[in-house]
């Protein structure tokens, strides 16, 4: 698998960084490849935009991300994805002022051309 092969809209369903784990937001996630071969990301969790860049290696896709806090804060984070296969992503995730006890994590799966159309 290339980083090319993970350009692409997916599903995102996550939980925060907090002691339940339980499923806690379902949004978007859409991958593209900038000139250098890295990562260009972007979140749609309901009506919250997150940006971020990252790189591939070895299956393992590593996303430095940022957001703009409902109090104008920028927040900033990491997300570490395994790779299952080129629709697949399996990770976890923090932020640098979450709880530092937990991990949020993530589970995305690829939206088929098809899907979004219909």
């Amino acid at each position: 698998m290339t980083v090319q092969d993970l350009a692409g809209t997916y599903s995102v369903q996550g939980s925060n960084q907090e002691k339940t784990g339980h499923i806690s937001y379902h949004g978007f996630l859409t991958l593209s490849i900038d000139a250098n071969n890295r990562i260009i990301a972007q979140w749609i969790i309901g009506d919250h935009i997150q940006n971020g860049t990252g790189f591939y290696k070895d299956q393992i896709l590593v996303i430095n991300f940022n957001y703009e806090g409902d109090d104008q804060k920028i927040y900033k984070g990491v997300t570490v994805y395994r790779c299952i296969n080129k629709d697949t992503l399996d990770g976890f995730w923090s932020e640098k002022h979450g709880n530092p006890l937990y991990l949020g994590s993530e589970y995305c799966t690829r939206i088929q051309q098809s899907e979004v159309l219909n």
